[in-house]
């Protein structure tokens, strides 16, 4: 649910810079309208879904899988193993 989420907000936040430039230079480049806007009802859902990924976003997803981390797991990160600095070896 929060990848969706993510997706969501991306898509929002790319679809509304795009309407301020638009507007900047006398366009109209409001891409959920230009795909639906013959369908105002499903253009209406997405941008309430788009809404809705923002708060979660805000406030963080609140469901079970989200708790249990299989949601928005991310993948463990090795750390690169690095000289020690502090022994002086490496330095100038």
């Amino acid at each position: 649910m929060a990848v969706i989420a993510k997706i969501l907000v991306v898509i929002g936040g790319i679809n509304w810079g795009l309407v301020g430039l638009g507007m900047l230079l006398g366009k109209n480049w409001n891409v959920v309208y230009m795909i639906l806007g013959s369908m105002p009802t499903v253009e209406a859902i997405v941008y309430l879904l788009v809404g809705v990924s923002a708060v979660m976003s805000i406030f963080g997803c609140k469901c079970g899988k989200c708790e249990g981390g299989a949601c928005c797991a991310t993948p463990a990160v090795t750390p690169i193993a690095t000289p020690d600095m502090s022994a002086g070896e490496g330095t100038m």
